[in-house]
């Protein structure tokens, strides 16, 4: 009778023990809350719009132009800014209150807006700029911009951004931080970057920021 009860036992804790497991694998697995684009615009309200402008659109020059970028790459680069992987002191002060809810509620904000048409601005170096774009640089084995980022600049969700109408002036700085190591968050860009000059990275900058 007493190795009945404690079989009884043993396979009551065993399914106890499943049940448990069980809970803890749903609760892992439940999905992340859908964002919302309203929450994210009250965040990017009272964090955000000095820098980026109210509607991420066409700010100053040195900030990135972020309306209409893909929501996974805005939420990406926030959550590298708050880990240290990539080394902002501003964006770093910005995003250390932010969860990951509110990370994605602002990223959803302002992919939800539609980026403002750009222009090129040196019309010396455009052709340049575009047979890097969708050529590459053969003889340093650089790759055509296009392949990852597409012929128009609108990149590809989730993978790479979309760069074009961005600023020529942000996107040549950001060229050059990979180039020195100064950005450390895509080994795929500083690669590339750093077999490129001082005119290739402005020449492929500058035709970028004209892409619609």
């Amino acid at each position: 009778m007493k190795s009945l009860h404690a079989s009884c036992f043993a396979l009551c804790a065993s399914a106890a023990s499943l049940l448990i497991a069980g809970s803890v694998w749903a609760a892992e697995a439940k999905p992340a809350a859908k964002p919302d684009p309203a929450k994210g615009q009250a965040i990017a309200t009272q964090v955000c719009g000095a820098c980026h402008t109210s509607d991420g659109s066409r700010g100053a020059p040195a900030n990135p132009i972020i309306a209409g970028q893909f929501p996974e790459y805005l939420v990406k680069q926030l959550m590298d800014f708050k880990s240290g992987k990539r080394k902002n002191a501003v964006m770093s002060g910005m995003v250390a209150a932010l969860s990951e809810d509110d990370m994605r509620n602002v990223a959803a904000f302002y992919a939800s807006k539609s980026a403002k048409p750009g222009a090129a601005r040196n019309k010396d170096t455009i052709r340049l700029g575009e047979r890097i774009w969708r050529g590459g640089i053969a003889d340093k084995m650089i790759p055509a911009c296009a392949g990852c980022h597409g012929p128009t600049g609108a990149g590809i969700p989730s993978q790479f951004p979309r760069l074009a109408s961005q600023h020529g002036d942000y996107l040549e700085s950001q060229m050059t931080a990979f180039r020195s190591g100064a950005r450390t968050n895509s080994a795929q860009m500083t690669a590339i970057a750093a077999k490129m000059s001082d005119l290739e990275l402005k020449a492929v900058s500058d035709y970028a920021a004209g892409l619609q």
